[in-house]
């Protein structure tokens, strides 16, 4: 499970800038390109995932079929909740093996403040693996800059040049298994992903707006576990913060659907995916 951390998400969890402001220092720091986009929007972490899908399990490499968001929308407000419930709010690349298909989605998480990938910060990367044989490791270090960069091209070039060197190629497989034993294993359906959830509302300060949105919830078989409320925005509205029990994604996104349009709120909710159980 490969968190991608990027230095704007801590600056804005320690600091309480805005995404832009915690950007603009980034890049000024080297450690978002002038173009940042496949990084904030998730597709960097998603080549990733899709690499180390096909190392781990010796599948083909099918990125078209990972679910990928990126952190555009994370606000302060979403990082104060996450801080009082307990979680830290992180970019996931998540990776899971079942008998049949392969978990294979990125996007903003919450995951508990005890968990050591909540103190992945600034320029460095970790990855977390549970395996058979190995139980729970984590591996972590700098992802970003101009050395570590430097360092894996580095090591790309002594490979190709041992291959001329030995006049040979395929030494060691590319994706670790033989060509012929990479198989296809599909990758579970969005939809299909079982988790609990985070969900805020924008919603209008009206007598009956928070048990019209319950309701909503409840018809699609969605389970609130706790509700919290803060005074009205500047634009009266109230930010309401629902904390579900474990639903299925496509309950989540058709109660939105039909949420959304409603007097109830003002603007798109806000959802983030809550891990309770992420390595090590």
């Amino acid at each position: 499970m490969p968190k991608r951390n990027r230095p704007w998400i801590s600056r804005i969890s320690k600091e309480g800038c805005t995404f832009e402001e915690a950007l603009k220092k980034a890049q000024e720091l080297g450690f978002a390109e002038a173009e940042p986009s496949l990084d904030i929007d998730g597709h960097d972490t998603a080549h990733k995932l899709a690499i180390l899908n096909a190392l781990a399990h010796g599948m083909e490499i099918n990125l078209s079929d990972i679910h990928v968001e990126g952190i555009r929308g994370i606000t302060p407000m979403d990082i104060e909740f996450a801080r009082s419930f307990g979680y830290t709010i992180k970019l996931l690349a998540i990776g899971k093996r079942h008998k049949d298909h392969v978990e294979a989605r990125v996007h903003p998480t919450m995951i508990d403040t005890a968990n050591p990938l909540s103190h992945v910060g600034h320029s460095m990367n970790a990855i977390a693996i549970d395996a058979d044989a190995t139980g729970k490791t984590m591996l972590y270090g700098h992802g970003a800059g101009m050395m570590p960069t430097a360092s894996a091209v580095l090591s790309d070039i002594a490979d190709i040049a041992r291959n001329i060197i030995s006049n040979t190629t395929g030494r060691v497989p590319i994706l670790g298994y033989p060509k012929e034993n990479i198989r296809h294993i599909p990758i579970l359906p969005m939809d299909e992903l079982m988790t609990r959830y985070y969900l805020r509302f924008e919603a209008q300060d009206h007598p009956g707006v928070l048990s019209r949105i319950s309701g909503i919830l409840g018809e699609n078989k969605i389970s609130i576990n706790s509700v919290h409320q803060q005074g009205r925005n500047a634009n009266g509205a109230v930010p309401v913060v629902m904390i579900t029990h474990i639903a299925k994604e496509a309950w989540i996104q058709r109660a939105l659907s039909r949420i959304t349009p409603t007097d109830c709120v003002v603007k798109q909710p806000m959802v983030i995916r809550i891990e309770d159980e992420v390595t090590p």
